[in-house]
């Protein structure tokens, strides 16, 4: 814990008391939902956390301010149309303090100030992964890296079936992240439950904390990674996807989209191309992978 990141006092009561805290990503409605469902999730996965007896930690950057454990108050500051906030990496992070922006936290950065302030388990949607023709390009998400060296336990789905998913769990192996899918050993592609890659299994939540335990018991420094798969009838229909996502790669092409602009490109086709499906199971997504976090974070805290 440090002075240069605010920790809600509900927070720091939580960790010190070794009651079950869940950290939340920002980016998810800072960036990632369009307003006003970005509100209705973020809020809604606070009260999931709460009902279920877990201590929230939404994650961001107030006016320059890493803070863990947003207050509603804050989070409708840093979401407001008007307040420029910016998507927040962990390099972002000293930039952001000096010029006073608020910041929606990614992946790396919500796992590196969760981490600060004693917390365990984070629930994210999807993460970034290795870009498809990355061995041209050079292009994938710091946040593999970040997960390398940030002892967190991650439950989400997967990353995104727009990337190279075969590509990010060779990286993701080489980094040393431990990856197990939950109830299953297909690993998920976000938007449809099966990326057409094998993972090994984690059963229960108890079984997911055990490993986290033994992780630190080895003094390893990598994460946890957990991939929850969407629910069978929240996926997007596994044919629709490949159809949808295969248009919008040729139109990328086509229209020479590459680089940062790709991704949003295909996320923007994806959205048409399904008539608005992609939204609802990104939500559907979020919410689930809250709920099994909610499950882990209590486990780990309680007597092996």
């Amino acid at each position: 814990m440090t002075e240069r990141i605010a920790i809600a006092d509900e927070v720091r009561a939580a960790v010190a008391s070794g009651r079950p805290v869940v950290a939340l990503e920002s980016t998810i409605f800072t960036h990632g939902l369009t307003r006003p469902r970005n509100l209705e999730v973020a809020f809604d996965a606070e009260r999931l956390l709460r009902d279920a007896g877990v201590t929230p930690a939404t994650i961001g950057v107030v006016a320059g301010v890493p803070t863990v454990g947003l207050s509603h108050d804050q989070i409708e500051i840093i979401e407001a149309a008007d307040a420029g906030t910016v998507k927040t990496g962990i390099r972002d992070l000293p930039v952001a303090a000096v010029k006073r922006l608020h910041g929606g936290t990614t992946v790396a950065s919500t796992a590196l100030l969760a981490h600060r302030a004693g917390i365990g388990v984070f629930a994210t949607g999807g993460l970034g992964g290795v870009h498809r023709g990355a061995s041209s390009t050079f292009d994938e998400s710091a946040d593999l890296v970040a997960l390398s060296s940030i002892p967190v336990l991650v439950v989400s789905a997967g990353v995104k079936s727009i990337l190279d998913v075969p590509a990010t769990l060779e990286r993701l192996e080489t980094l040393g992240v431990i990856v197990l899918g939950y109830r299953t050993t297909r690993f998920p592609g976000f938007y449809v439950r099966d990326s057409g890659c094998v993972v090994d299994a984690v059963d229960s939540p108890q079984e997911a904390a055990a490993v986290a335990r033994a992780r630190d018991g080895l003094a390893l420094r990598s994460a946890v990674l957990i991939a929850n798969p969407v629910a069978v009838d929240k996926q997007v229909d596994p044919a629709l996807h490949d159809r949808v996502l295969a248009d919008a790669e040729r139109e990328a092409s086509d229209a020479g989209v590459r680089g940062k602009g790709l991704t949003p490109f295909l996320l923007d086709h994806m959205h048409r191309g399904t008539g608005g499906a992609t939204l609802d199971t990104n939500v559907a997504v979020y919410l689930g992978n809250v709920e099994v976090a909610a499950e882990i974070a209590t486990a780990l805290v309680s007597t092996p």
